[in-house]
């Protein structure tokens, strides 16, 4: 199994000293890759800008954009960033991309919340057609740069329904699966319907299993990681926002090592750590277990 982990990209006091101290822990730890997600609202970083800095200061884990809301983006800028950041970090990128479910972002940026699953099937394959060198259009020049890795990185799907991996199983690597609160039987329903879409699109392949969920070993762990999980479901009302974060418990070392024992009894391949707030001891403590 690998271990990758999730840089604080979303607290309001994350700073240069932060970003390095982070990196430089992950890439010495027992780490195989570190990750950004994107928000736009809100107090974010920006995942792009973030991810290209941990790559220059970084030498060996894998760098995993998680997630590209690629809907809201061009395909052909995508394309054109991702292969830098497979140049910047020499060949270290893992790719994972989705729709995202915040309207708000969508609007912020001028894209169309409608029909994002059509498009970004249409998007993953101008994003491969751009990494094998043809140009966006007759005439023009290709986009450059030629990503390290032969046909560009891997691309796995943030999906949680039969429908959207149905689509992801003629494209995808395989998938991120997230449970809030890691939950076993959460993610097994995930990587049932991951192993199902991929077997009804033909695949001899099994998909590659990332798993992710939310916790924190920081001290007063439990009601930040309340605090942290009911202000990313406020956009559901306030009702919604306080189940949620009244059901996390991943809040100690014993907690956190359950989630990895089940997701090893799932045969996951990766676990992605998903801190929650920007302390190094996030990082201090989860390495210390892992040894």
């Amino acid at each position: 199994m690998r271990y990758g982990i999730c840089l604080p990209y979303m607290k309001r006091d994350y700073d240069r000293d932060t970003l390095l101290a982070w990196c430089r822990a992950i890439d010495a730890g027992p780490w195989d890759s570190l990750s950004c997600g994107e928000r736009i609202t809100g107090p974010t970083c920006d995942m792009r800008i973030l991810l290209g800095a941990a790559a220059a200061v970084t030498t060996r884990v894998r760098i995993v954009p998680s997630l590209y809301v690629l809907p809201m983006h061009s395909a052909v800028w995508a394309a054109k960033e991702i292969a830098t950041l497979d140049v910047v970090s020499g060949g270290r990128v893992t790719v994972t991309v989705g729709v995202g479910g915040r309207e708000k972002d969508y609007r912020a940026v001028g894209a169309s919340f409608a029909r994002r699953h059509e498009r970004m099937d249409a998007q993953i394959a101008e994003m491969r057609r751009i990494w094998a060198g043809e140009p966006p259009f007759e005439g023009a020049d290709p986009v450059g740069p030629v990503p390290v890795q032969a046909g560009g990185p891997p691309i796995l799907v943030g999906a949680m329904g039969p429908k959207s991996m149905q689509r992801a199983a003629a494209w995808a690597q395989g998938a991120y699966m997230f449970s809030m609160n890691g939950e076993q039987h959460e993610i097994a329903n995930m990587i049932r319907m991951a192993d199902e879409a991929w077997e009804a699109a033909g695949r001899a392949d099994r998909p590659y299993r990332m798993a992710g969920f939310w916790h924190s070993l920081a001290d007063d762990a439990a009601p930040r990681l309340h605090q942290y999980v009911h202000d990313y479901m406020k956009i559901a009302g306030d009702e919604i926002a306080n189940l949620v974060a009244g059901s996390m418990t991943r809040a100690s070392e014993d907690a956190v090592r359950r989630v990895i024992d089940d997701y090893h009894t799932l045969e996951v391949d990766e676990i992605m750590f998903v801190p929650i707030t920007a302390d190094i001891a996030e990082v201090e403590g989860l390495a210390n277990l892992l040894e």
